[in-house]
């Protein structure tokens, strides 16, 4: 949500809940509706005006989100299935929502190897939001240094596999209404 409007959704399947996490499912082929701009261009850093334009998941992938923390725990896979690597969203805490959850983006990415590597993604992005007002980014850096000093790698969930007979999720009923 983005000054009271939906910013960006994605379909999803709630995997688990409990007090200290949510995990949430996204298949490919799973729906996203993502802003994009009055000439239909994907927008990366909100603005006054968007509207919301439907794709695809591209892969599969569990969401992670820790209780009260401001980030969440990618689990992205091969297309055979197998686990390929983390990645680290840092945004507003997970907050659960009669739809689902709502969360917002703080833009800094932290992509994590099988191997122990690891690279930081968007950081010009970070600096766009922050020179828009909407995040401190010495906090989401903050975040960053915690997640490296705690090294929640392995999560656990590397070799979870979705039930065979679940169906692609769809948005729910009333996704679009604040």
């Amino acid at each position: 949500m983005h000054r009271g409007r939906v910013w960006r959704a994605q379909a999803c399947r709630i995997v688990e809940e409990t007090a200290e996490h949510a995990a949430l499912w996204m298949p490919r082929g799973s729906l996203a509706m993502l802003p994009v701009d009055d000439t239909g261009a994907r927008i990366r850093i909100p603005g006054e005006a968007w509207e919301l334009e439907p794709i695809s998941s591209k892969r599969d992938a569990i969401c992670l989100g820790r209780a009260g923390r401001p980030h969440s725990i990618y689990l992205f896979f091969k297309p055979d299935g197998a686990f390929e690597h983390w990645y680290v969203n840092f945004e507003q805490p997970l907050r659960r929502t009669p739809v689902g959850y709502d969360t917002f983006d703080h833009k800094l990415d932290l992509i994590v190897m099988p191997d122990g590597t690891y690279r930081w993604k968007d950081e010009d992005e970070l600096e766009h939001a922050a020179a828009a007002g909407l995040l401190d980014p010495a906090e989401v850096r903050a975040e960053g240094q915690r997640v490296l000093e705690e090294w929640p790698f392995p999560t656990g969930w590397e070799e979870w596999r979705p039930d065979p007979t679940w169906p692609i999720p769809q948005l729910p009923e009333g996704w679009d209404r604040v």
